[in-house]
């Protein structure tokens, strides 16, 4: 056997090592289309874990036999066939783990396929230069708190001793960062498809600058939501902004709610509160979306007592309004500030 021979062999079983997808699709709006997607992925492993709104999971490690492929080679597929039947772009990340997979995919343009091998000497040297902030689950307070002590990039969290990080963020935290600084991530692939969600969409006409109409569109989809919640008999635990803009890109903001409910009042202000935190004074936008996130039978639901008669006046109002709507129909009654102002 020559040296060439066993070079590639020896590749191909670090390669070989390196098993879990992070799938991430770009410009995806579509609730439906993700449901489809995450079909499409589980027609080459039953192990898919969803992340919605816009990205999935995957470990093939059972598929490759079957496919008689690598997992780059699936991949490759996964990200052609995405393309084809729903012309969406895709990245790819691979790597023996999730957070790696994750980072990999991260690193770089979209729409393609990358490999991490699973080689320790060579997944030291992917993560160490990176930011502390690129590890998944460190936001800006841990990296503040890391940055003060000088452990401001991954390879240098890598290099100090477990005690030190346990002494900065505490026991669990400390040894769960000190295991990512490394590479070690032992969260599994876990099959499930995406949460209960609700969503509602506004396309405007034309491409829409003025706020007052935004804030009556979004208004009118806090009603229609809030009206199918209560139909249903579900509340919310989260609501979740799509802002679709002329140049098809988009924005995505989610904001968790203090209580589980399906009150329209309480949809629209956190709604009002996402969309004003964006700023969008100068921004075209095409679409408006709100999704409602985490669903729960409504009867799992405790609501907090406020003892304000206005809040009490409302819920009543609403009451009253679906039940005629869902005697006439859910046009029959809607709030007056829908209606767009006049030009």
């Amino acid at each position: 056997m020559t040296e060439a021979t066993e070079a590639t062999e020896e590749t191909a079983k670090t390669m070989e090592m390196a098993q879990i997808l992070y799938i991430h699709f770009h410009d995806l709006v579509d609730e439906q289309i993700y449901g489809h997607l995450l079909a499409l992925l589980a027609e080459f492993t039953p192990q898919v874990q969803a992340l919605p709104p816009d990205a999935a999971l995957a470990d093939v490690s059972g598929s490759l036999r079957y496919f008689g492929t690598d997992a780059p080679g699936l991949a490759e597929r996964i990200r052609v066939r995405t393309g084809g039947l729903y012309g969406l772009r895709c990245t790819v990340g691979i790597a023996a783990n999730p957070m790696l997979a994750r980072m990999v995919a991260a690193d770089g343009p979209p729409s393609a396929v990358r490999t991490l091998p699973d080689d320790v000497d060579e997944v030291a040297a992917f993560l160490a230069a990176k930011p502390a902030a690129a590890l998944h689950g460190v936001g800006p307070a841990t990296t503040r708190t890391l940055s003060s002590y000088g452990l401001d990039s991954i390879g240098r969290i890598a290099a100090a001793p477990l005690g030190t990080l346990q002494r900065i963020l505490g026991a669990a935290a400390g040894r769960k960062l000190h295991d990512a600084a490394r590479g070690l991530d032992p969260t599994p692939v876990i099959p499930a498809g995406p949460p209960r969600t609700l969503r509602v969409e506004h396309r405007f006409p034309e491409d829409e600058l003025d706020h007052d109409r935004q804030r009556a569109a979004l208004l009118a989809l806090t009603d229609r939501l809030g009206l199918q919640l209560r139909s249903t008999s579900q509340v919310t635990r989260s609501l979740t902004l799509t802002v679709r803009y002329a140049d098809r890109s988009t924005t995505i903001r989610t904001r968790k709610l203090l209580e589980l409910t399906s009150h329209t009042k309480v949809l629209a202000s956190t709604a009002y509160e996402l969309h004003d935190r964006l700023g969008l004074q100068r921004a075209r936008v095409r679409g408006l979306a709100l999704r409602a996130d985490d669903l729960l039978d409504a009867e799992q639901a405790t609501r907090q007592l406020l003892f304000a008669p206005d809040d009490d006046k409302a819920r009543r109002i609403e009451a009253v309004a679906d039940t005629a709507r869902n005697k006439f129909g859910p046009e029959a009654i809607k709030p007056a500030a829908t209606a767009a102002p006049a030009a």
